[in-house]
């Protein structure tokens, strides 16, 4: 599943595209996305981009009477492409600009989302998240207090959206090496100064993989067509049983929460 780096990314992409431009049409061929696509999308109509933004894992296209939200979810990809280009198959979703361009949806699993927030109001999926990682409303107070008296593994925890969005799994398993935290260890039993660490290292991951252009996953390329290049900098992700790059002990793989995971058992405590 592309996680917010490869998000961004996609909004870095398409923003300088469609940004101002004038909606003229949307063509939703299959409706049945994740969650029933809304007719509402049509007010979209006349419309122009005011905006390209994003919130976790959700790209926003902001317009005087109202947001389009994008999701992703786990194959979704999309393009600018000249409004007359053959559909495809999984080509879910067009929206159609003055300028003879299209945004288009392009996702095989369907688990993605093509939704509509009224102007003035703050949809359902978007009103319990938590900060931004790469904000000042992230910090390490927000996330030691937040932990105290928290059993669960502190791997989970920080991949809970509702205490910061867009840690997924690759870059909690990142961070966390840095930090030299086993991410099995509850999220209650860390001290102050480890959670500083690790604050500073999800900053530090997270920008990185925006910088160099997002993780190369199985579903997911950038809008131009090129893959991703940060997968080359992982240490420790998809590396179970290989080397850690710091001693030299093999890597250990488990599950945490279904998802899996890879540590160091020397390097992270």
């Amino acid at each position: 599943m592309p996680e917010l780096p490869e998000v961004e990314v996609s909004r870095l992409g398409i923003q300088p595209h469609i940004d101002q431009q004038t909606v003229t049409a949307v063509t939703v061929r299959n409706p049945n996305l994740r969650w029933p696509v809304p007719k509402d999308v049509q007010q979209m109509i006349g419309q122009p981009i005011s905006r390209v933004a994003r919130r976790a894992k959700y790209l926003l296209l902001e317009t005087p009477v109202g947001t389009g939200i994008l999701h992703l979810g786990m194959s979704g990809k999309l393009r600018v492409i000249d409004s007359g280009t053959p559909v495809e198959k999984h080509d879910h979703v067009d929206i159609v600009f003055a300028n003879g361009q299209c945004l288009r949806l392009n996702d095989p699993r369907r688990f993605g989302a093509f939704l509509w927030q009224a102007l003035d109001e703050t949809h359902e999926l978007l009103t319990k998240l938590g900060p931004e990682p790469l904000t000042s409303d992230f910090d390490d107070d927000r996330l030691y207090e937040m932990s105290r008296g928290k059993q669960s593994a502190v791997k989970n925890f920080i991949m809970d959206n509702h205490v910061v969005v867009g840690v997924g799994n690759i870059y909690a398993n990142e961070s966390l090496f840095k930090a030299g935290i086993d991410p099995r260890r509850a999220a209650g039993k860390i001290s102050k100064k480890r959670y500083q660490a690790l604050t500073q290292h999800i900053k530090d991951t997270l920008a990185a993989a925006i910088q160099q252009g997002g993780t190369t996953l199985k579903d997911f390329t950038q809008t131009d067509g090129n893959p991703g290049y940060f997968a080359q900098e992982l240490l420790v992700y998809g590396r179970g049983g290989q080397a850690c790059v710091t001693c030299g002990e093999k890597l250990k793989e488990v599950k945490i929460g279904q998802r899996a995971s890879v540590y160091c058992g020397s390097c992270q405590s």
